[in-house]
């Protein structure tokens, strides 16, 4: 039996069985949704197991609350087959009226919500899980604590173990819990065959409309390029043109993107909107980004000797890395991350804001004396334009690298952080 790798998750999940009678796991699949789930829970049914499907979902349609008993908590994995069930729930935790009674995993949002008539609010709590942080996979050192530096801590300490060639070994392994117990070779192989099985079948299966296995590639391919990047979807469209004139319209891309976001392959980063001294445009649209970086790589056929020969697009996709590994970290500290850029081309890679309002700037670079430079210049620049008569300092400012010895706080107050040293 293969070894539990602890998860982050894992107290996520507890403190919010502890207050309420359902809990809705989301991500895509083969992030360990179900596994993580399942060892808390006491009574697991397998609504995609192929020898009691039918039964489970005629059962859904009869009498649902017969496939709520057992001891609990009861795991209903991949309850978006049968979403009936969600108000059969919902009833079941009123009448119960004690927490802790059921967590649902789903890998895609639900194709129709006809037969869901409640929110649940009150009663469901939500948990996104994403791919594992280097930290959960053991990359990691987790020597520096991202909850820690709200608190501004004078001093920091850590040594980076990775090499720019682990750095791209693992953009391109990804933080897939089954990948991250196999030898290099097999982890890369087997990413790909989830990009095949995404563009193959996946992407028609969220909602049953037959969609171009050909076409989601090149739309792929395209949203890789864009990693980090604020690219419309004309952009998109075009780019996918510039390979194939009879490509699909603008609306046709869309409903594939879409599409893609509901199986949570796709997570863009929301805008930040901060209130500045002076007025500026702040730019709006929310950023492009895979939920994991080894989508982006197998969408390109690259691997990590490709990534090393190509420092520019190693850049990009460690960024993808990076903002995955913060969203997973936030989750635990309560709070969210965002994307910041104006219309003076000032950007910030990273907006870390917690519910209380701190928040941290991020800015993220491979590495190099040039590059720290220009991210520290980027950060202070930033929080100048802060107005913090109407709202709080930054409680810290962040370079995160992929190459460097050590964790420290330069003079200027900013934090460089090695990737391999961070955590939660």
């Amino acid at each position: 039996m293969k070894k539990y790798k602890q998860r982050i998750a894992d107290r996520m999940l507890q403190r919010r069985l502890s207050g309420v009678g359902a809990v809705l796991i989301e991500g895509p699949k083969w992030c360990g949704k179900t596994t993580t789930a399942s060892q808390q829970a006491n009574t697991i049914l397998y609504l995609d197991d192929p020898t009691a499907m039918s039964q489970y979902l005629r059962m859904a349609d009869i009498n649902p609350k017969a496939l709520l008993q057992g001891n609990i908590p009861l795991l209903i994995d991949e309850w978006q087959l049968a979403p009936k069930l969600w108000d059969t729930i919902r009833y079941e935790v009123d009448r119960r009226g004690e927490p802790g009674q059921f967590v649902l995993t789903g890998s895609a949002v639900p194709a129709q919500t006809d037969d869901i008539h409640h929110s649940g609010a009150g009663r469901f709590a939500w948990l996104t899980m994403r791919p594992m942080s280097l930290y959960e996979s053991g990359e990691s050192s987790g020597e520096v604590s991202l909850g820690h530096l709200f608190t501004s801590p004078d001093n920091i300490m850590g040594i980076n173990q990775l090499s720019l060639e682990d750095v791209a070994f693992l953009i391109c392994r990804g933080g897939w819990p089954s990948a991250t117990l196999l030898n290099d070779k097999a982890a890369l192989d087997t990413v790909r065959y989830y990009y095949d099985a995404v563009t193959r079948s996946d992407v028609s299966r969220v909602d049953g409309i037959s969609r171009n296995a050909e076409l989601t590639k090149r739309l792929m391919r395209s949203y890789s390029r864009h990693q980090g990047a604020q690219a419309t979807i004309s952009t998109l469209v075009e780019d996918i043109r510039a390979f194939d004139e009879s490509a699909a319209d603008a609306k046709t891309i869309s409903s594939y993107i879409n599409a893609l976001k509901k199986i949570f392959i796709i997570e863009d980063s929301l805008a930040w909107n901060p209130n500045l001294r002076s007025k500026t445009a702040i730019r709006t649209s929310d950023t492009r980004y895979f939920i994991d970086p080894s989508i982006a790589t197998a969408a390109l056929g690259l691997g990590p000797a490709d990534l090393i020969a190509d420092l520019n697009t190693m850049g990009l996709l460690f960024e993808t890395m990076c903002v995955r590994d913060l969203r997973v970290f936030a989750d635990a500290i309560d709070g969210q991350v965002y994307h910041y850029r104006d219309k003076n081309g000032l950007e910030c890679d990273a907006v870390v804001h917690l519910r209380n309002g701190n928040y941290g700037l991020v800015e993220i670079k491979l590495g190099g004396d040039k590059l720290i430079e220009e991210g520290a210049s980027t950060l202070l620049s930033l929080s100048s334009k802060i107005d913090t008569v109407k709202m709080k300092s930054p409680s810290f400012l962040m370079i995160l690298t992929a190459t460097g010895r050590f964790a420290y706080r330069r003079e200027d107050g900013v934090y460089i952080v090695p990737i391999g040293c961070l955590r939660e």
